[in-house]
């Protein structure tokens, strides 16, 4: 403030400083106020000099915290005072007393106009401050034109277009619908090509805003954004006063790439190449220095940088040198550095196929669950969360739990649901899960919810195998002086269960098991005496035939219960003690308990609905943060389902996911109304009519081959316009329907043949959605996790997925939620279950709404037959007696194969181990053979194994002869297809259902009898078989 020469202000101002107390101040600030009151009522006699004088005041009262509810008129007139002292004071004071509804600015708009289109640069300045500074719709309506005018004048100092740049960002932001920015971006390309690095600096937060907003109107901006990216790392005219501390203008650069990460993709090339080489300097040149404020802005850009290379896409080489410079962060002694390595290894979990390389670093991971600040232990515990899968869960959840015992109680609830989760979502088996959860209900008692006991006896009931070594761990436990009253309650339903089966074991009698867990009686609250009344009355059941003194010692507490003032425990008192007069009825009436329904995971869903400030969220939340504050933004909402049972999310690799059947509408989704077409037919769906028929889109059956039992026949298309002509599936739009201007980026069956080989990556993309899948695979079980990546800044609404599976596939798929938000990506989780052999795919229907339209694919999902083999090595011990005990078909087919890709026999081996078929040596004594062996699983075959053999010409690689064998028919035949599908060049584009589904029989081969002497050798006996 210009407050020299102003004595009375000074004065003033001294006073209040001078004050003792609280109520002095209140004192003088109230003799003041009415002394301005009384001069403002005479406004006339006032000076210019004593009218600023007052306001200044004003505000200075306003700034302690008092209301000033009069005065507003004067400092608003003071606006149009010709000279600068007055009209800084008016500017001021109004643009902090008045808010953006005041009804004095109305007056003031026409001032505050004739300032910004006048010729004096300072009252320009003072006019763009107040207007960015309050930013009401009517400022936006009257002045933003102006604004853009100066914005965008040739003659204005770059001062004022800075200012003019930053007050019209203000506008759009707080009003969109009113400043008008249609055909903005040759003017925006245009600021960018500024030589000043303030009016630049400026128009790129502009830009920012405009394309978060609407980013498909300035892609010719994006070459703009690369090449100041250029200037600036190359540091190529860049003046000393926009370098801090070596680095040119950090906050530019930060800016620009944020920028970027609002175009969905780079397609130019060119650019490209100059973009990532431009990242490829930043990340070579940031190293952590002793100086803080370098550190803070070379990290700046270093991290943006980062999340611009995780948007993109960046090659697998680049993203391994974002994680070693990572990892070197994580390992320096200065804590903040520390953080920041972690929340962005947190975020680079986001990117496909990077957690290998992740797990390099998780020794010093796990060393920063052990650092002083609880920050950084946070950010370490969400890293370990995120990285753990199969391979590393051992480690990471022993970790968890030794860290439990040290950890703050502020983190230990968190922690024990996430070492729970882990342990049932990545368990080797069954018994190190129940160690896991019990030495975590052990060490962190108060600490652990009811659901993760409920799981681990749901887990014990259903397993037959694991119940004595359950009931074992319970009993060992319950020796302990002290121990947590949940565990009570789980050793105490784990006994009365299945202490029966302990009975030989020392100290594991039920008189024994009554006495230790009696022990526990008085100790414990009175939800927990309702469990022990039930596992008295459970021991006293399976106490056959009966010890009376363990008998009369129960009834006694029996009776002593009966009596309660808490109604559950004498109910259940009452009824345990006329249960356990019956006799040896009261084996069939407490008979054990029928395995528990499978559901889904409660632990895994109080992990998705718990809001937790996670890096993840943070990083999606910096995207969205101008238009979506509150908004959530990793989201899976949990729908209800259509029959009232809730959906299964993925419960992990422990579970046994039984899904509802899809028999019961075999009426309305036969079979035989499977798709046909190829994977990605894209249809843009108008939204006023949507199709009354479900299936309408699919253009056609799903004719895949089948045994000769198969009753499957292909149906003849539903539009008559189409039938009986070969069709492309995958060139074809319904009819009254155009083709969607919305295409795929890449080929779209190229990717499903990937992912058939692959457990994970990318299945569809388009410039507003990624879908990507992660897989496991288990026996006839697969857990599948479709990635829904929302590439846009603007929300994806009317989502829908549909599984469409085939009749061998029992599916469920967690329901995606109605709206993607901007830049959110949603995981959903989809269980599978192999029931019989067969090569039908499933297909999901996805659609979601983009603007005015809808758009609607249909992919193949890469559930194949070869995700259900585990390549098993033989022996010729274990191959000839097998290959005899199968003589011919239907359980060996042999075939002739025409029309094959000529591969040399080298690659056709490592085809063929790509698909699970391990190619075993030496078996066959002609070099140009291949027998190969897996093992099937499904539901109704279980383990089955399976043979093969691959005769080949070696002066014609275009046809082979291929026999396979297994225990039962129809896996014999669909394997046969599969392999045949594999080696038989047919282009994907062009593959029609064929005419009919049953094929011909393959004629059988019969085999000769080995002749004496080549019975010992392993080869010729294999031959003579064959």
């Amino acid at each position: 403030m210009a407050m020299s020469g102003m004595r009375g202000l000074s004065v003033f101002i001294s006073d209040i400083r001078n004050c003792q107390n609280k109520e002095q101040e209140r004192l003088r600030v109230d003799k003041e106020l009415g002394n301005i009151r009384t001069r403002f009522k005479n406004e006339k006699a006032l000076t210019p000099y004593e009218k600023k004088k007052y306001v200044w005041k004003m505000l200075y009262i306003y700034m302690l915290g008092y209301d000033v509810d009069f005065g507003h008129m004067e400092a608003v007139s003071l606006i149009s005072a010709p000279k600068y002292p007055e009209k800084q004071v008016g500017y001021i004071v109004t643009s902090s007393l008045l808010n953006e509804n005041h009804d004095f600015l109305r007056l003031a708009i026409n001032t505050v106009r004739n300032d910004i289109i006048g010729r004096n640069e300072t009252f320009q300045c003072l006019a763009l401050t107040m207007v960015g500074n309050i930013g009401g719709r009517e400022f936006a309506e009257s002045l933003a034109p102006d604004v853009q005018k100066l914005l965008l004048s040739s003659s204005c100092r770059p001062l004022v277009r800075k200012k003019a740049a930053l007050c019209l960002l203000r506008l759009y932001r707080k009003n969109p619908d009113v400043v008008n920015v249609d055909g903005w971006a040759d003017r925006m390309a245009q600021l960018l090509d500024e030589r000043d690095l303030g009016v630049l600096t400026s128009s790129m937060s502009l830009l920012v805003a405009l394309v978060s907003n609407q980013h498909e109107a300035y892609w010719s901006c994006l070459p703009k954004c690369v090449k100041t990216l250029e200037r600036l790392a190359r540091n190529q005219d860049i003046p000393q006063e926009y370098t801090y501390y070596g680095i040119p203008s950090p906050w530019l650069q930060v800016k620009t790439m944020r920028a970027l990460q609002y175009f969905p993709t780079i397609e130019d090339p060119n650019t490209r190449r100059s973009l990532f080489e431009v990242l490829q300097r930043i990340l070579m040149g940031t190293d952590v220095v002793k100086n803080v404020n370098k550190n803070n802005a070379s990290h700046a850009v270093l991290f943006e940088a980062l999340a611009l290379v995780m948007h993109l896409d960046a090659e697998k080489e680049m993203m391994s040198q974002c994680v070693a410079l990572l990892g070197k962060f994580i390992a320096v002694r200065e804590p903040n550095i520390r953080y920041l390595g972690l929340e962005n290894m947190t975020r680079m979990l986001m990117v496909t196929d990077v957690q290998d390389i992740i797990k390099r670093h998780q020794a010093q991971i796990i060393t920063s669950l052990k650092d002083p600040d609880i920050s950084i232990r946070r950010r370490a515990l969400d890293l370990l969360y995120g990285m753990c899968d199969v391979t590393n869960a051992k480690d990471i959840v022993e970790e968890l739990l030794q860290y439990l015992s040290t950890a703050e109680f502020a983190m230990r609830e968190e922690l024990s649901l996430k070492a729970a989760i882990l342990a049932e979502k990545f368990a080797p088996d069954l018994s190190w899960y129940v160690d896991v959860i019990l030495q975590l209900i052990d060490k962190a008692g108060d600490f652990v919810s009811d659901d993760i006991w409920f799981r681990v006896v749901q887990f014990v009931t259903n397993n037959e195998d694991l119940q004595p070594y359950a009931a074992a761990k319970a009993r060992e436990y319950l020796d302990k002086p002290a121990i947590h009253e949940t565990m009570v309650k789980v050793s105490a339903y784990l006994l009365g269960e299945f202490g029966h089966l302990l009975g030989r074991r020392p100290g594991c009698s039920p008189k024994e098991i009554f006495s230790i867990i009696h022990e526990k009686l008085p100790t414990v609250s009175i939800p927990t005496i309702s469990i022990l009344l039930s596992t008295y009355a459970k021991i006293l059941m399976h106490c056959q035939p009966p010890d009376p003194e363990l008998q009369k010692q129960i009834w006694a507490i029996f009776k002593k219960y009966e009596s309660s003032i808490e109604v559950e425990i004498q109910q259940r008192a009452v009824e345990y003690f006329a249960l356990s007069r019956k006799g040896a009825a009261l084996m069939d009436i407490l008979a054990e308990m029928p395995k528990f329904p499978e559901r889904q995971s409660a632990l895994i869903k109080k992990a998705e609905d718990t809001e937790v400030d996670t890096a993840e969220q943070s990083a999606i939340k910096l995207r969205a943060q101008q238009q979506y504050q509150n908004s959530n933004a990793l989201v899976v909402t949990d729908q209800s389902h259509a029959n009232g049972a809730p959906p299964a999310v993925g419960v992990g690799q422990l579970s046994l996911v039984k899904m509802p059947s899809m028999s019961s509408n075999v009426d309305d989704i036969s079979a035989e109304q499977r798709l046909s077409q190829e994977n990605g037919t894209l249809n843009q769906v108008d939204s006023q009519q949507p199709s009354p028929d479900l299936l309408g889109d699919l253009l056609g059956p799903l004719a895949i081959e089948g045994p000769p039992s198969s009753n499957v026949h292909p149906q003849p298309s539903s539009d008559p316009g189409t039938e009986g002509t070969v069709v492309d599936a995958t060139a074809i739009v319904p009819v009254g329907q155009e083709a969607s201007s919305v295409q795929p980026i890449g080929n779209i069956a190229e990717r499903f043949q990937a992912l058939c080989l692959k457990d994970s990556g990318v299945l569809y993309e388009d410039p507003y959605i990624q879908i990507g899948i992660k897989a496991e695979w288990r026996a006839h079980q697969g857990h599948l996790v479709l990635f829904l990546g929302n590439k846009n800044t603007s929300p994806l609404i009317s989502v829908h997925a549909l599984i469409l599976p085939p009749v061998h596939l029992k599916m469920e798929l967690s329901l995606v939620p109605d709206t993607i938000p901007p830049r959110a990506q949603v995981q959903c989780p989809l269980e599978i279950m192999n029931l019989h052999p067969s090569r039908d795919v499933a297909v999901i229907d996805f659609s979601y709404k983009f603007g005015n339209d809808m758009v609607n694919v249909k992919l193949r999902l890469p559930a194949v037959l070869n995700k259900f083999l585990q390549p098993i090595t033989i022996s010729p011990e274990e191959f000839f007696p097998q290959w005899r005990s199968l003589p011919g078909p239907p359980l060996k087919l042999q075939e002739v194969v025409r029309g094959v890709r000529p591969l040399p026999l080298l690659e056709m081996a490592n085809l063929f181990n790509s698909f699970h078929l391990i190619v075993c040596p030496g078996l066959d004594p002609n070099p140009n053979n291949l027998v190969a062996s897996t093992t099937f699983y499904s539901e109704s075959t279980r383990a089955m194994l399976c043979l093969a053999r691959i005769e080949t010409d070696p002066a014609d690689r275009t046809q082979l002869r291929m026999t396979v064998a297994s225990g039962d028919p129809t896996l014999t035949f669909e394997l046969k297809e599969f392999i045949k599908e594999q080696l038989v060049s047919i282009p994907l584009a062009s593959r029609i259902p064929p005419t009919h589904a049953a094929p011909m029989s393959p004629v059988a081969q019969p085999a000769s009898a080995p002749p004496p002497a080549a019975l010992n050798d392993p080869g010729a006996a294999l031959a003579a078989l064959l």
